[in-house]
């Protein structure tokens, strides 16, 4: 029998099991998600004022506030997006994994304290504190609705593949209506539970999904007597690339392009955490910068164990499915974590239709929590910054803002749907990492430069903001990931003269270069009394909210 023929074969058994037990499938997916949306309504219940709904009340400890910003951070790009890019791509796809970790040092280290001592709500708190309010809200708040687009794009691309995968689902249309149903989910999560509520699902959802991963990651090991080197050279033999698998360049290295692209990823992916305002809002939650910065330590445990198992679950689906069946699933790859579980299970077994359900549910309860962060972080944005502070001008009670809030929730859902319907196809850590130069580019030059530079003017941080936005936006919209290859959004069109995957490389230098350049040649006298004043905040927490 030919290889081609036996992973046919294989691929028709998982799917007539999967639709043999399906009824247990959707019930045990079903009870998850009602499960979270019990615990969003139990917590909007307690959400009365601003700061309940923006930052729970800042009643949340260390260690809660570091399962949730992992909750936050795990997202569908973690576990699915990157177990499906090593089980393609062997040690390049593991590259994810180490700059999305090693991404948290420039967080501790530069970010969380000083931004939680700064700020109120949002990241337009800290910038406006020191430069004229309006037009610096107004990017600020832009820039964070934008990059938060850019990560929900992956969020929804990877609910697609996996209720589809689950429910049998193979059309197009049927495709859309899911990501339709994740927007929907998400909107009631926000506007029902705010901050609080979302804390505590991701909360959840990390316990979840730690759980799941290191279930999964014992059972792939025992597949091969804990052996991993026997897990890592069956990975090798059945990727049909030999050793070449488990060394650099199967994805980046075998042109200069690939070699500048890789360059690019490592520049957003180590860069775009301390700029992500799903990321940066969590650090108003905790009643003071000491619980910030402990509560990132513990985000760095728990999210550094779980990206030693994305080895396991990579290699093993690797070892254990091969790319052949992982691509006639989802070409990208984003498949291959639920496979894996299937196949650990047993295929064609009740035990193998319960571990994929249970699985999968985990991941769309990751992917949930993940929306539900990022749509609370850009409707935030949008009702404090601009429609509170830019639009009312100061004058919007406490209950107006809240509306308002609500009501982007609902805009930024509808966008999100739409777009989402058009990047299905694509590996769900490639969308992220775009969303991580977006950040890099625009956000954290300005943040950086606010906090740390007593020179930075209201022109240096609108250069710096619309400057990395619009340069990253752009790019993207002329590079692969848009047209010309056939995992593209666009792939029957071909406009991409931008050859690199992703913009870091160029957007993220031209953000800071610019919040310098335009501070420099601002005719505005930078206010250093006030950036006295913010220094002392920044760094001692003194009047602090």
């Amino acid at each position: 029998m030919s290889a081609a023929y036996e992973s046919h074969a294989v691929i028709q058994l998982a799917a007539s099991s999967t639709a043999e037990h399906r009824p247990l499938i959707i019930t045990l997916f079903a009870v998850f998600v009602v499960a979270t949306l019990a615990i969003t309504v139990w917590a909007g219940r307690q959400t009365r004022s601003a700061s309940d709904f923006y930052a729970g009340g800042r009643q949340f400890t260390a260690f809660q506030n570091g399962l949730a910003v992992s909750g936050d951070y795990m997202s569908a790009a973690s576990f699915l997006g990157i177990a499906g890019a090593i089980a393609l791509f062997g040690y390049d796809g593991f590259l994810y994994s180490i700059g999305f970790l090693v991404a948290w040092l420039v967080a501790l280290l530069l970010v969380a304290e000083p931004l939680r001592n700064s700020g109120r709500y949002t990241m337009g708190d800290v910038l406006a504190y020191r430069m004229r309010q309006r037009p610096v809200r107004t990017a600020a708040g832009t820039s964070t609705i934008v990059v938060s687009i850019f990560y929900l794009l992956a969020q929804m691309a990877g609910a697609g593949v996996l209720v589809s995968l689950l429910l049998g689902i193979t059309s197009d249309a049927g495709k859309v209506l899911i990501v339709a149903l994740v927007g929907v989910l998400m909107i009631l999560y926000v506007t029902i539970g705010g901050m609080k509520g979302t804390t505590w699902v991701q909360m959840v959802k990390a316990v979840l999904l730690i759980a799941g991963a290191l279930l999964m990651t014992f059972l792939v090991l025992w597949k091969f007597d804990f052996n991993v080197s026997d897990l890592l050279g069956t990975a090798a033999e059945k990727s049909g690339h030999g050793a070449a698998f488990l060394e650099p360049g199967l994805k980046y290295g075998s042109t200069d392009v690939s070699k500048l692209d890789f360059i690019s990823l490592g520049l957003a992916l180590v860069l775009g955490t301390a700029g992500l305002p799903h990321i940066l809002i969590r650090f108003y939650t905790v009643p003071t910068a000491k619980a910030a910065r402990k509560s990132v330590n513990w985000a760095i445990g728990i999210i550094g164990s779980f990206y030693l198992m994305t080895i396991a679950l990579g290699f093993g689906a690797a070892a254990l499915i091969g790319p052949d069946e992982i691509k006639a699933k989802n070409p990208a790859g984003n498949a291959a974590a639920p496979q894996l579980a299937e196949y650990l299970g047993g295929v064609g077994t009740t035990g193998g239709a319960v571990l994929l359900a249970v699985i999968s549910a985990v991941a769309f309860a990751t992917i949930l929590a993940v929306v539900a962060g990022l749509t609370l972080a850009s409707s935030s944005s949008f009702a404090h910054d601009i429609y509170a502070n830019v639009i009312r001008k100061g004058t919007a009670t406490e209950k107006e803002e809240m509306r308002a809030a609500k009501w982007a929730t609902v805009a930024i859902g509808i966008v999100s749907i739409a777009l989402g319907a058009l990047a299905r196809d694509l590996n769900v850590a490639g969308l992220v990492a775009l969303a991580f130069a977006v950040a890099a580019s625009a956000n954290l030059p300005t943040i950086l430069y606010s906090l740390f530079w007593k020179r930075f003017t209201t022109q240096g941080a609108l250069w710096s903001i619309y400057g990395g936005l619009a340069s990253s936006v752009l790019l993207v919209l002329f590079s692969p990931v848009v047209s010309g290859k056939v995992t593209s959004m666009f792939p029957d069109a071909d406009f991409a003269w931008f050859p690199l995957e992703n913009p870091g490389l160029i957007s993220i230098p031209l953000g800071f270069l610019l919040g310098w350049v335009g501070s420099v040649l601002s005719k505005e006298e930078p206010d250093k009394g006030k950036y006295a004043e913010l220094e002392v905040k920044s760094l001692t927490g003194t009047g602090a909210h």
